[in-house]
């Protein structure tokens, strides 16, 4: 499963994708416009992003290089329009987006272009890699050359003493690792909106701000799930 972030100034399709994704069991960020996705893409890389290229602020080619030009462009993205020419689609592409998806999008078309969109790497203009992934690929020396303490000292622990943390690996939490994946991430998406609830005293704005859902999704979501946020709130009030 992958984590993608969908920019889109048009509230109906940003739900409907988040949706129809959110439904083939990836995590969905929505932003409805180019501040929104910087701080996103700053908050976090996503996996992949489908971007419009008409939004009000500023558009997504406009932030496409702008991703490029800071060394952020290292996921791929999709670019999305209803309106846009082939030479704005081809300038897109020698930016550095991975592919083009013309409005209005099939079902079919979508998970084709996120399927291989996923499968492509992107690195940074230059072909660098970002400076948190060099770090992490590269041990830690010391000015001799040898392995320093910290890098030591930092290793994995042996499985013997992970299984020891937790002997029972079948279970994560209260939820069971048996059950079929659509189960399971149910279950999960249960105790996460649940948390989120309470803590946010059953305030269904808080909660969408929180999860980054749309409040019609969110509604959605708790009403699949099974949760009803209003009784809930009864019953914490009396």
């Amino acid at each position: 499963m992958a984590r993608i972030l969908v920019v889109d100034d048009e509230i109906g399709i940003r739900e409907l994708l988040s949706e129809i994704l959110y439904d083939e069991g990836h995590t969905v960020t929505i932003a409805e416009n180019a501040a929104q996705a910087r701080a996103a893409r700053l908050r976090a890389r996503p996996d992949l992003v489908l971007l419009d290229i008409w939004m009000p602020d500023t558009d997504g080619v406009s932030l496409l290089k702008e991703w490029a030009s800071q060394g952020l462009l290292d996921m791929p993205v999709v670019m999305m329009s209803g309106h846009a020419t082939v030479d704005t689609a081809l300038e897109a592409t020698r930016i550095g987006a991975v592919d083009f998806l013309e409005k209005p999008i099939t079902l079919q078309k979508l998970l084709d272009t996120v399927k291989s969109g996923l499968e492509r790497v992107v690195l940074p203009a230059g072909g660098n890699k970002p400076a948190a992934a060099t770090a992490a690929a590269a041990p830690l020396t010391t000015s001799g050359g040898g392995q320093s303490a910290v890098a030591s000292a930092s290793a994995v622990p042996e499985r013997a003493d992970v299984l020891s943390q937790s002997e029972d690996l079948s279970h994560l939490g209260s939820i069971s690792l048996e059950l079929p994946l659509r189960e399971a991430r149910d279950e999960f998406e249960r105790i996460y909106f649940e948390f989120h609830l309470a803590r946010e005293n059953y305030s269904m704005t808080r909660v969408s701000e929180r999860t980054g859902l749309e409040r019609t999704h969110l509604y959605r979501k708790l009403k699949q799930l099974g949760i009803d946020a209003s009784a809930r709130r009864r019953q914490q009030q009396s």
